[in-house]
């Protein structure tokens, strides 16, 4: 039988299609108590047999302050990055053209034109000051459980932003920063046998910036599911 209670799929519908990536934060703080309600939600994620490989390290204030200061700097220079979980060689295909829509809708909303390598340049080096957010989620997941490991943590990287979305809070995934894994280890206690996966910068979005004005779009479901009977 088919229940006809919708009232819970239509709240996390409704939360999934209103979270977005936000890349503008005011600097205000977000209450301890939320951030660990967050937490309550996320620690719930499923993994591979219960394992729970998922490790967080919240980084905020002067601690923030540091790491954002030498990841820009890093970045702007141009220094060699590190990376605990290799980036993706090369975008092709559907891939690559999502990729490019997501990145000029993001260039024309702060006016950014096309061509302008300088000023898309600028923009991208926002992510290395996490975009003036107050928090930054540094995910992790022990080396031993190589692939598998990811995908748990990616599990609970996504209850992580429901249940920020579900307490008006605002996020963005960053997986750019994991890049520099050396810099974010001399700000951050990693232990050696954790590999930095991404980062997550949130707080309070800034509602009237430009960079927050547009949503990017989605694939169809028949775009990427099969069903087989």
């Amino acid at each position: 039988m088919i229940s006809e209670d919708l009232g819970p799929y239509k709240t996390v519908l409704s939360l999934a299609k209103a979270r977005y990536s936000c890349r503008a934060f005011e600097p205000r703080p977000v209450p301890m108590c939320d951030i660990q309600r967050v937490l309550e939600v996320a620690r719930t994620a499923p993994s591979d047999c219960n394992t729970q490989p998922a490790n967080m390290f919240i980084v905020s204030g002067r601690a923030l302050d540091g790491l954002r200061a030498e990841m820009y700097e890093a970045a702007s220079s141009g220094l060699e990055s590190t990376s605990d979980v290799p980036p993706i060689a090369a975008y092709a295909g559907v891939f690559q053209d999502r990729r490019r829509e997501c990145g000029w809708e993001l260039y024309n909303a702060v006016g950014i034109e096309r061509g302008d390598r300088e000023g898309s340049g600028r923009q991208a080096l926002e992510n290395f000051r996490f975009f003036g957010a107050p928090h930054l989620a540094v995910v992790t997941v022990d080396k031993d459980l190589a692939e598998r490991g990811l995908f748990d943590a990616g599990i609970y990287l996504g209850h992580f932003l429901l249940a920020v979305q579900s307490l008006g809070i605002a996020a963005v995934p960053q997986g750019a920063i994991a890049h520099r894994s050396d810099i974010i280890r001399k700000h951050v206690p990693i232990p050696a046998e954790l590999r930095v996966v991404c980062g997550v910068a949130f707080g309070y979005a800034m509602k009237e910036h430009p960079a927050n004005s547009f949503r990017t779009s989605r694939a169809e479901v028949s775009d990427s599911v099969a069903f087989v009977s």
